[in-house]
């Protein structure tokens, strides 16, 4: 079941409190909140412009060319599941920020086609710091050859690193996994690649995001924390 507009709002207002405070505890600065809509109506969508929000997240690029219209009057669009190069040419000019770059052939597609269409994308190099290969991700330790790739592609413009947190009980353990991005973000952000600015580090979601913001992060992807439960049947 969907949330009312009051109820999204007191989550919101909920959501932003505890992120600042978390913040100011960790001393990092405050993260940016993507609220992930993947499976909600624009119905329930639309109206959290009004709390404030502007930039929302989409894991499939058929849903996104469906809320197409909508979305991109009132939001700026990131592109967080995983894409296949068969469809970067569809949302090129539609979405603000790629998050999932994990192989040289989809880099390659998204720079062909961002020079085709006249512009540098903003992209973040998805890594695996658990190594689920379902997932997609590259592996930590071959993250900075990665980078060194991409930065040899005129039409990408990197910004950072993405990561998806497996799903588990163990705080410790996810905060272990946590540190350790932050930590590769640093000594990546610190080698000052050239063409590579190191700015964003994109890590978790409704049900890790307070580990996330206490290790530094600087986007966080929040959708049922924030809309109540997805309806996968969509």
């Amino acid at each position: 079941m969907e949330l009312n507009r009051e109820q999204i709002a007191q989550r919101y207002e909920e959501i932003c409190a505890e992120v600042q405070q978390l913040a100011d505890e960790s001393g990092y600065a405050v993260p940016k909140i993507v609220a992930v809509t993947k499976t909600h109506p624009l119905e329930t969508i639309l109206p959290i412009r009004e709390l404030g929000i502007r930039e929302v997240g989409e894991n499939r690029v058929q849903e996104i060319m469906e809320k197409l219209p909508a979305l991109e009057e009132n939001f700026q669009i990131h592109l967080i599941g995983r894409l296949q190069s068969n469809k970067v040419k569809y949302i090129i000019n539609h979405v603000c920020l790629i998050h999932s770059v994990d192989r040289l052939s989809l880099a390659q597609e998204i720079d062909r086609q961002a020079q085709k269409a006249g512009r540098r994308m903003p992209v973040l190099v998805q890594v695996s710091p658990a190594g689920e290969e379902q997932k997609g991700g590259i592996p930590p330790e071959e993250t900075e050859a990665f980078l060194r790739q991409l930065a040899q592609l005129p039409g990408l413009d990197v910004r950072g690193l993405m990561a998806v947190m497996p799903k588990s009980e163990d705080e410790a353990y996810l905060s272990g996994l946590f540190a350790d991005m932050r930590a590769l973000f640093e000594r990546l952000r610190d080698e000052n690649i050239e063409g590579i600015t190191m700015e964003e580090l994109s890590m978790g979601m409704s049900g890790d995001y307070r580990l996330a913001v206490r290790h530094g992060a600087t986007i966080i992807r929040v959708g049922s924390a924030l809309f109540g439960p997805r309806d996968y049947s969509v």
